[in-house]
């Protein structure tokens, strides 16, 4: 099968979980079950059909907005959709038809719903969190990592946000880092082992300080801002995962000349 039909699949098996994870995002939270009732419009609760509810196509075609009362329909719910087929096609070009494709499909599902969960609601969800560090243990040997490696990325994963959490209150009086974060890179150790633990603390910590910083300067917010940690946890896992070796070499030849 040529190349480029095997990418148009694996990006539409992408876009079709997306559109699943938009369900999650919008139902965990709220407590609801992510299988009944079926999708329904949530301005005035008409079904959506089973054409209205192609990924990324019917956003487009109904020029996001509802079939039925045409009220607004969030452009998250693209972004989810295209994000999660990218990055699908992304872990595919890296291990193509290998066990470990699955594995890392279902993390980078998973750093996704959490992401935008944490955006919305300012938590990370232990249904999806738990069962994460779980599998990512369990999976393990269908990856090049050892279960050593995940084992001690879990608890350096944990442990050092926890660590950190810990110090930040002693020193401010305030709680600074929520237990979700530590369940999250707990998580992310688990898929990704131990040596991506710090990069990915130290990049997540830039992050959140070149958005932080000026959010705080413009709201005034005097270093109280609540900001969600999950997200730059997330993106510094996901550019770890994809090109850590890369930029680990460039940053030691930068240094070695």
């Amino acid at each position: 099968m040529p190349s480029f039909i095997v990418y148009f699949w694996v990006f539409i098996i992408g876009a079709c979980i997306g559109s699943f994870l938009n369900v999650c995002i919008y139902r965990i939270p709220a407590g609801l079950s992510i299988a009944h009732p079926p999708s329904r419009c949530p301005q005035c609760g008409s079904k959506i059909r089973w054409w209205q509810n192609i990924p990324i196509v019917s956003w487009l075609f109904l020029r996001g907005k509802c079939a039925v009362c045409k009220v607004k329909i969030s452009v998250r719910y693209l972004m989810v959709e295209t994000l999660t087929a990218l990055l699908f096609l992304k872990v595919y070009t890296m291990f193509a038809l290998h066990p470990a494709t699955l594995v890392y499909w279902t993390f980078v599902a998973g750093l996704v719903a959490l992401t935008f969960i944490d955006l919305d609601h300012q938590i990370i969800p232990d249904v999806i969190s738990l069962p994460g560090i779980i599998l990512g243990f369990v999976t393990v040997s269908l990856t090049p990592l050892s279960w050593s490696d995940s084992l001690l990325g879990i608890l350096l994963g944990g442990g050092s946000l926890w660590l950190i959490a810990i110090i930040y209150e002693f020193l401010t009086k305030n709680e600074g880092m929520g237990g979700g974060d530590i369940k999250l890179l707990a998580m992310i150790g688990a898929f990704l082992g131990w040596k991506a633990i710090l990069p990915i603390v130290f990049v997540s910590s830039c992050l959140g300080t070149i958005v932080g910083v000026p959010l705080m300067l413009r709201q005034r917010a005097g270093g109280k801002l609540a900001i969600p940690f999950g997200p730059f946890l997330s993106a510094a896992a996901l550019i770890w995962f994809f090109w850590g070796e890369v930029l680990l070499h460039w940053y030691l030849g930068f240094f070695r000349y």
